[in-house]
């Protein structure tokens, strides 16, 4: 899952909320894909009914069976979330992009592998699995993927 924003407050009494984007504008946002809010540790899919920007960082969004205060009130401090799978079954698919493991730089992503149940990125010669797990986040804009990537998986695939 991937965070593309933080529900900042409720607006109004049918269940609007007022979002802050976290590096995505609403146009780079698929209404047509579900989202996702973590309740008791479960990823809870809405669609999104509407957006409406409120400036460059936020907006007013109102999510499928929210549909009250109390609803909207329950959401207030959750991160919207996007499924990693939506995002890869997009027109994006992180060729090109820049891979770090937290700050430290790996490389330029050359392709994608799609093995069966387990995609990989492919990096330097070698493959990556590409988990929701493992995936901090992604920046389209600038074309950044940052990952947490196992402790010693960059040094069996470099043979070290």
């Amino acid at each position: 899952m991937i965070p593309v924003a933080k529900i900042l407050k409720s607006n109004g009494i049918e269940g609007d909320l007022l979002v802050g984007l976290l590096d995505i504008g609403i146009e780079d946002i698929d209404t047509t894909e579900p989202v996702f809010v973590v309740f008791d540790g479960l990823p809870v899919p809405f669609f999104i009914e509407s957006i409406e920007a409120k400036g460059r960082t936020r907006a007013i969004v109102h999510l499928t069976d929210i549909d009250s205060l109390e609803d909207a009130e329950e959401t207030v401090g959750r991160e919207i979330l996007l499924d990693a799978e939506y995002e890869d079954d997009g027109e994006e698919d992180f060729t090109g992009w820049t891979l770090f493991d937290g700050e430290k730089l790996i490389g330029t992503i050359t392709g994608i592998e799609e093995i069966p149940g387990n995609p990989c990125l492919e990096v330097a010669g070698a493959l990556i699995p590409l988990h929701e797990d493992f995936i901090v986040s992604a920046d389209p804009q600038k074309r950044i993927l940052v990952m947490n990537l196992p402790e010693g998986l960059l040094s069996v695939l470099a043979g070290k």
